[in-house]
């Protein structure tokens, strides 16, 4: 019955050190769409979408130069990249329009 409960004890310890990194797999999920249109991202930080077409893709490649960054797909970056990117973008919007 000890036997029992050490097991049952681990099994909890063991799902509980796990939980938190499955929910934070699933809050990055989140944050790709976050019912935004197709190919938009979320920006957590201006709580705003941003649709990926042409235009903002000449716009991260300005980014990357200005950054001298050696180019990678936006969707490879980590969520610290993209948040920079973003703050970046909304400092230099597109001089016809604001597409965000």
């Amino acid at each position: 019955m000890q036997r029992l409960h050490r097991y049952l004890g681990s099994l909890l310890l063991g799902a509980a050190l796990i939980a938190p990194v499955g929910l934070q797999a699933a809050d990055k999920d989140k944050d790709k769409d976050h019912n935004c249109p197709n190919n938009g991202y979320y920006d957590r930080d201006h709580k705003d979408c941003h649709s990926w077409d042409d235009n903002e893709n000449r716009a991260y490649q300005n980014w990357e130069q200005a950054q001298h960054k050696t180019h990678r797909d936006f969707s490879k970056l980590q969520a610290g990249e993209q948040s920079e990117y973003w703050k970046w973008r909304h400092e230099h919007p597109d001089n016809d329009k604001d597409r965000h």
